[in-house]
């Protein structure tokens, strides 16, 4: 596998610079004085390379050749994955390293990648790397969170290829593990910080989670495009969601006012839940569907407004992810129109005879 070894890992923002340099000098060496070159030869390079061009210490020992078990199945998963996809594709082996194997473990690497994805002029990937290490090391239940969610990718995404191709790739993920650390930041007060990421989120990833809002492990959250998710919403364990789902309030008022979701819940894309109410634990809400009161737990809703048309056997329908309401859907409506049609004939029916 082609790998960066020790030496030009450290030596690679000097040789990039210096073959960079020259070039620069070749070009114009009649047009401008060589500080400006430099200088934007140094902007050019942190633009390509966010972090890891900007000299990171060595790493005390080769993160390729460390022992391959590391007491965590997820991490020594996402290692051996990245390693063959390194073997597949050579031109990405740099990327990999720099991702993924020059790291000691997931919570690392996991920084590095939201930095990078997040980073711009103003915030820098390295400040957002220190943000991220910061709170993830030191907070246990992010930690398992992370490790959750990305199963929760591999497992009911069928387009999730590996845990390495969720950790580099799944923008849906990615928010998601940005958001916990931004409600970590609220829960300590620093506000301002939270929103920051919160931008940053939505900017780049469009996807909108308030960072008071507070959301459960085992998280699917599906393409991500397009989801919003209010101030005071609660999302409970193992739901899934799709894109564009909004969990929303009604108005301008203020306090609770945003929906709360149990364990296990299905929400099927571009689903609207207005208001403080309840989605019951193992709901499964169709896609499309616009939802106003409360859902009793394990019931199917669809339509707008939703209404319930049937029950579903799963514990958790967020699991299974078999949310095609259609038929059932389609039965509802044809027998509520067809009862509406009766129940119009018969009125006509009777004013006619009356005159």
């Amino acid at each position: 596998m082609a790998c960066v070894s020790d030496e030009s890992w450290v030596a690679l923002p000097k040789m990039l610079s210096e073959r960079l340099a020259l070039r620069e000098e070749d070009r114009h060496d009649d047009e401008q004085p060589s500080f400006f070159v430099s200088e934007s030869t140094a902007y050019r390079l942190e633009k390509v390379f966010p972090v890891y061009a900007l000299g990171i210490p060595k790493p005390d020992s080769d993160p390729v050749n460390r022992a391959s078990v590391s007491g965590d199945p997820i991490w020594d998963a996402v290692r051996e994955e990245a390693k063959l996809e390194a073997e597949k594709e050579p031109i990405l082996s740099s990327f990999l390293y720099a991702s993924i194997l020059a790291h000691d473990c997931l919570e690392q690497a996991l920084g590095f990648v939201l930095a990078n994805r997040l980073q711009n002029p103003t915030l820098l990937a390295t400040q957002l790397m220190d943000i991220f290490n910061d709170v993830i090391m030191h907070d246990r239940d992010i930690q398992r969170s992370v490790r959750l969610d990305v199963q929760a990718f591999k497992d009911r995404d069928p387009a999730c290829l590996s845990y390495c191709s969720a950790l580099l790739y799944l923008k849906g993920y990615h928010s998601l593990q940005v958001h916990r650390v931004a409600h970590s930041l609220w829960s300590q007060g620093r506000k301002v910080l939270a929103l920051a990421l919160q931008s940053r989120i939505s900017e780049v990833f469009g996807v909108d989670i308030h960072p008071a809002a507070k959301i459960g492990e085992g998280i699917l959250l599906d393409h991500g495009t397009g989801v919003v998710i209010g101030e005071t919403a609660v999302v409970g364990n193992r739901v899934s969601l799709m894109h564009g789902v909004t969990l929303g309030g009604t108005g301008k008022e203020i306090g609770d006012r945003h929906p709360k979701v149990g364990d296990g819940a299905l929400i099927g894309a571009s689903a609207t839940i207005l208001g403080n109410i309840k989605i019951g634990q193992g709901a499964m809400i169709a896609a499309g569907s616009l939802v106003l009161k409360d859902v009793p737990p394990r019931s199917m809703v669809a339509g707008i407004p939703a209404k319930v048309i049937g029950y579903v056997d799963e514990k958790d329908p967020s699991l299974t992810m078999k949310h095609d309401a259609s038929k059932e859907f389609f039965e509802h409506v044809a027998v509520q129109c067809r009862d509406t049609r009766s129940a119009g004939g018969h009125s006509s029916e009777r004013t006619h005879r009356s005159t």
